[in-house]
């Protein structure tokens, strides 16, 4: 069964007093773009454009999915994935992510294609390949003979940053120095 939405109100209108939209083993077909502060969780969802706190479904179909907060899937096909938070089991697991550009902390997937890629922390099962910009601080293949490239350049490692004392490093007065030593 499919529920088709096609205002913003008629959207609203589903969210409960605990901010979510549960629509379990439904379709949800939205036919406008949508803003809301509030969890989806659908069996599918077809959209053209998401912006919404956390979204779960079987399969995503968005022009842009713009998420605040996670995202978790089988399969997404999206023109552009933004999360404002993590990409990996908790928020986005995948089979196959296909998707222009990908802008996250975090991902977990079996493959991933995309044009660019920016985040920092990439695991996936087989490949992840993009064409243009791979930009990540780890990147790690789960099988033996994983892949990872990108085309047109060089995968960009984004260096960690290093880590500084809470407090300054005083030097023992109890030292004692004989002959340069």
């Amino acid at each position: 069964m499919t529920v088709i939405i096609n205002t913003q109100k008629e959207l609203e209108a589903l969210i409960d007093k605990n901010n979510n939209i549960i629509i379990d083993d439904l379709e949800l077909y939205i036919n406008c773009d949508i803003d809301i502060e509030a969890n989806i969780k659908a069996f599918n969802i077809k959209a053209n454009n998401i912006k919404a706190w956390d979204i779960r479904a079987l399969d995503i179909k968005a022009g842009d999915i713009n998420v605040d907060s996670n995202i978790k899937a089988d399969d997404i096909d999206a023109n552009d994935i933004k999360a404002k938070y993590n990409i990996n089991s908790f928020n986005i697991k995948a089979d196959n992510i296909k998707a222009r550009d990908i802008n996250a902390t975090n991902i977990e997937a079996n493959n991933i294609e995309a044009t660019n890629i920016e985040a920092n922390d990439i695991k996936y099962y087989a490949i992840c390949i993009t064409y243009e910009r791979l930009k990540c601080k780890t990147i790690k293949g789960e099988r033996k003979k994983s892949l990872h490239a990108c085309i047109d350049q060089p995968i960009e490692y984004i260096p960690s940053r290093p880590i500084i004392p809470s407090r300054p490093i005083i030097p023992s007065t109890n030292i004692i120095i004989k002959d340069g030593i």
